[in-house]
């Protein structure tokens, strides 16, 4: 099963301007996340996917594939779709939404999502491993899933709830990791969906994947998700720990 990694990059980022041209370790963030996407050795094929001449200049001169899509895709998973469509990449029975603000995306998040793909489910996804009471924080999205790895929830709150007290802070969550691998036509079939009352209450578009009955395999990982970037304060975050753990996999 052919897998295609395709990394969306938007240029009008409201909370980081020009996020994906934004440096880290001297580079483009695109590109560190095309880099360490490559590294993981999971994918047969990358490109980026871009509504700006700018950033597909950027990602091929440092020698990755890019194309130019639709200005008008609300969300990334819109931006994969269209990619997915095209002639050229219908041989390619997996595609991977690699969120082009994730340049510390773990191999085995990768790997992970790829693997519930393989196993039958409509998309793959990956968790990490969250502690107490930094799982109260909306900006981290938590899921529940069943025993053999299937999604019944995603959210912003901590979930599952802590009935009884006392025990929050010790409790171990699943942190969602933004990638989402799809089969081809589960992922044209997401992005033709209409939003949902569950999506638009959480804004995690996920949500409309599940309610309208499209499976979700989640990976749990031991580690922590290291954070993305999404303002000028995570990257500055981002910039320092690439730097002090030689190219960020530390």
């Amino acid at each position: 099963m052919p897998v295609l990694g395709v990394i969306p990059a938007r240029l009008g980022s409201t909370r980081l301007p020009r996020k994906p041209l934004q440096l880290i370790g001297g580079v483009p963030l695109v590109v560190r996340v095309a880099q360490r996407a490559a590294e993981a050795g999971v994918t047969d094929a990358l490109v980026v996917a871009t509504d700006s001449e700018e950033i597909a200049a950027v990602a091929r001169d440092a020698g990755i594939s890019a194309v130019l899509t639709s200005p008008e895709h609300e969300s990334g998973t819109d931006r994969v779709a269209e990619v997915a469509g095209r002639a050229e990449y219908a041989g390619f029975d997996i595609v991977v939404n690699i969120q082009g603000d994730e340049p510390f995306l773990s191999p085995a998040a990768l790997a992970g999502a790829v693997d519930q793909v393989r196993a039958g489910f409509d998309i793959g996804t990956a968790a990490g491993a969250v502690m107490g009471d930094a799982a109260q924080s909306p900006s981290l999205v938590k899921v529940v899933c069943t025993g053999a790895g299937r999604a019944l929830y995603f959210s912003r709150a901590a979930i599952p709830f802590v009935r009884d007290g006392g025990a929050a802070s010790h409790r171990r969550y699943h942190q969602h990791i933004g990638v989402y691998a799809c089969t081809r036509s589960a992922l044209l079939r997401w992005a033709a969906l209409e939003p949902t009352p569950l999506e638009l209450t959480e804004r995690l578009e996920q949500l409309r994947a599940l309610e309208h009955g499209l499976s979700i395999g989640v990976a749990l990982l031991d580690e922590p998700a290291l954070p993305g970037v999404d303002t000028q304060e995570d990257l500055e975050r981002a910039d320092a720990h690439w730097t002090a753990t030689a190219r960020g996999f530390a």
